[in-house]
């Protein structure tokens, strides 16, 4: 991770200041529950996989940040990987599902993380990214926070994320509510 390492720092009260907000919702739009396993890319703590444990064969937690693999050591029912998401070191098509909750504007190489999430992803399976909409004012408000923070946060609107899978067998669409918007990717 880039100097300072903001999520190491907060690793430790991450759960306690950011809740899920809509669980159940994610599990409606991941399809879930399957019979394989699920990544969480970016996935820090595991606070969304472990909200969603028993829906899947098993949830594996990808994140860059030792500190935050820490906290999801910590719950039961989650394997936590040390990696960046522009390469990670599983096999091609193994994961039935791939979720990334508010993570997906901290990757250093938004396209490359997209193409291994696409590598990694079973035929039939289902991508479902959480970002905030930075269409919104509120989120410009924490997009500016963060580059103040020096966080080298690269905030995307859905459609542009959405052009990072152009592949002929994905199957794209958006969701959105209020500051919240689902990119959801079907590998047909």
């Amino acid at each position: 991770m880039p100097f300072p390492d903001h999520f190491s720092l907060i690793a430790p009260f991450y759960d306690r200041w950011f809740q899920s907000s809509q669980p159940d919702n994610l599990r409606v739009i991941m399809d879930l529950p399957v019979h394989g396993m699920v990544l969480d890319a970016g996935g820090g703590t595991g606070r969304v996989s472990q909200l969603l444990h028993g829906l899947a064969v098993s949830f594996v937690i990808a994140d860059a940040c030792f500190g935050m693999l820490e906290q999801a050591l910590q719950k039961e029912g989650l394997a936590p990987v040390c990696t960046y998401t522009e390469k990670m070191p599983f096999a091609d098509d193994c994961f039935e599902r791939i979720v990334m909750v508010d993570a997906f504007h901290h990757v250093q190489d938004n396209r490359q993380t997209a193409s291994e999430l696409w590598r990694v992803l079973k035929t039939g399976g289902k991508i479902v990214i959480e970002e905030p909409d930075i269409r919104t004012f509120s989120v410009k408000l924490v997009a500016l926070a963060e580059k103040l923070l020096l966080m080298h946060s690269h905030f995307l609107a859905a459609a542009a994320i959405d052009c990072l899978f152009p592949y002929p067998q994905a199957r794209t669409s958006v969701e959105q509510d209020n500051h919240t918007v689902w990119i959801i990717i079907d590998k047909v």
